[in-house]
């Protein structure tokens, strides 16, 4: 049965924000969207977690939204995270992307104030009827201290707004769940976890280390897709060290922006309360890059 969101199939990268002396430098942001369209990125998701959206700004977060937009010109799909543990909020920022011209919006389960599992369907609701554009529906209880659970995903899915799951909870039995009750588009919210969850049903991955292997991650989807089996657990078990020792060093983006720094693609330092590698992690992250064999220029 095809999926509702088809075309998100395969890799999408949760792009950085890079900044500059305090502020948003678009002209980097700009440079990485051309590497992601050269590379054949299906689609880019800017201000996520992986964006630092927490430390910035309402006016920032539409900036990059905006710019995003305006630099892919069409050449892949723009998914911008539009998520807040404000319904409101979520609205605006939501209304704000599909007017700008987003694809997609990808949108975080509400955090902090752990509402009920009605309550977090009734949010998803109010966005379903708030904007036409696809919601991902974006699940991960360690950030935001509450599951959306199988039941409450598989009700969201009856709504026509609600077309992907950005599954991160790490649980297969909970993503087989949703992939055997629904036809939603689910990707892969660990990188690690990419393979497995194409396995059971999964279309794809929204990546963080696609953010300097894209290549590696779409010839793994690519791989699968085309029945190649072995070269897809190849790819996996490559890509597998580098998921682990790269993002295990430090909480996200703190280690894949050192790595950008690292090869050549600096995006400027973390915000607090993020900080940045201590030197014996950053010398380890040196010795991760070098032992996938990736280049150090920086």
């Amino acid at each position: 049965m095809p999926t509702r969101a088809e075309k998100f199939a395969g890799l999408s990268v949760a792009i950085v924000t890079p900044f500059r002396d305090g502020t948003v430098d678009v002209p980097r942001l700009k440079e990485q969207i051309d590497f992601q369209a050269a590379a054949g990125t299906t689609c880019i998701c800017p201000v996520g977690t992986t964006g630092e959206s927490p430390t910035l700004s309402h006016d920032e977060h539409e900036r990059v939204i905006a710019a995003s937009i305006e630099a892919a010109a069409g050449r892949l799909l723009v998914m911008p995270g539009t998520g807040s543990n404000s319904t409101a909020e979520a609205v605006r920022l939501t209304k704000f992307a599909a007017k700008a011209g987003a694809d997609a919006a990808l949108v975080v389960g509400p955090y902090y104030n752990r509402p009920t599992q009605q309550g977090i369907y009734e949010h998803f609701r109010a966005l379903a009827e708030a904007v036409d554009i696809p919601i991902c529906v974006y699940n991960i209880p360690a950030r935001t201290g509450r599951n959306i659970e199988p039941e409450t995903i598989i009700r969201l899915a009856e709504l026509p707004g609600i077309a992907m799951v950005k599954e991160a909870t790490g649980s297969m039995d909970q993503a087989s769940q949703v992939l055997a009750a629904t036809d939603l588009t689910v990707l892969s919210g660990d990188d690690s976890l990419t393979l497995p969850l194409l396995s059971i049903g999964g279309r794809g991955v929204i990546s963080v280390v696609g953010n300097i292997v894209p290549g590696d991650m779409i010839a793994l989807c690519r791989a699968f897709d085309a029945g190649d089996l072995a070269a897809a657990r190849r790819l996996h078990h490559r890509l597998f060290g580098l998921c682990r020792d790269l993002l295990g060093l430090a909480s996200n983006p703190i280690p894949i922006k050192a790595a950008m720094a690292m090869l050549g693609r600096d995006t400027g330092d973390v915000r607090l309360p993020l900080v940045a590698l201590e030197p014996p992690l950053a010398a380890k992250l040196r010795g991760v890059l070098t032992a996938y064999g990736l280049s150090i220029t920086g």
